[in-house]
């Protein structure tokens, strides 16, 4: 029997009793309904499950204790980061939530000329910390136990500079000049793959990317939906050099 996950921010050892967060104790008792004595599994992204078991399940939060830890090995061995032009409401938590159960690394959310969406810094603070708990759920899901790296939105060029050296950049673009089938695993097992807003990118936008080193990567002959362009090719390369 499968048993439910719940992340929790705090850390975590077999023999230890813990107040569980409210959002953690909300997912387990309200909605799950777990009661007194109910088995559990938490992590804190550490890479380790930890079986648990609830101590007290109430209306004003919950207890447990951790009972034993367990090693989780199911991480890629391909390191995959998404360069993803921020998109609208819903496609944004699609993306970052099949992302996240695809396996990849860590996400640079980056603003493009043409992204559609325009937020203040405060209205950004939220909509992080929205996506972030995304990706937490879809770990919890899909049985992650490290959480994949969300960064604060920030330019193409500030993203594409801060990407590792030696990694192989590149950029989905229906007329670019390689196939997931001709490329050769990078030597760093990293790879960053870029993803135009709904916009897609602009002219100043490919030569930034061009300028930083990336490539372009074409999947097929038809325009793919942002939505749909960095999961397909997220798919690819797992397939091709990590753990599909």
């Amino acid at each position: 029997m499968r048993l439910t996950r719940a992340f929790v921010d705090m850390p975590l050892a077999t023999g230890r009793r813990v107040a569980l967060p409210e959002s953690a104790a909300l997912h387990l008792v309200r909605v799950l309904r777990l009661v007194e004595g109910a088995a559990c599994v938490l992590f804190n992204g550490d890479g380790r499950d930890y079986d648990a078991r609830l101590l007290s399940a109430g209306k004003r939060g919950a207890e447990a204790e951790i009972v034993a830890a367990r090693e989780v090995d199911n991480e890629s061995p391909l390191r995959i980061v998404l360069v993803q032009g921020v998109a609208r409401g819903e496609k944004m938590d699609l993306i970052l939530q099949k992302a996240t159960e695809l396996g990849v690394a860590s996400i640079a959310p980056v603003w493009a000329e043409r992204t559609e969406v325009k937020l203040d810094a405060q209205r950004a603070e939220k909509r992080v910390a929205h996506w972030r708990s995304v990706i937490v759920s879809a770990c919890e899901q899909s049985g992650r136990a490290r959480v994949p790296p969300l960064a604060a939105p920030v330019s193409l060029a500030e993203a594409a500079a801060a990407l590792p050296g030696d990694a192989l950049k590149l950029s989905l673009d229906p007329a670019g000049e390689n196939e997931s089938r001709s490329l050769q695993p990078p030597a760093s097992r990293t790879v960053a793959i870029a993803i135009g807003p709904e916009g897609g990118w602009s002219p100043r936008d490919r030569e930034t990317l061009r300028a930083a080193g990336f490539a372009g990567l074409r999947l097929g002959p038809r325009v793919l939906r942002t939505e749909t362009a960095g999961l397909a090719a997220i798919a690819a390369l797992q397939a091709r050099f990590g753990d599909l």
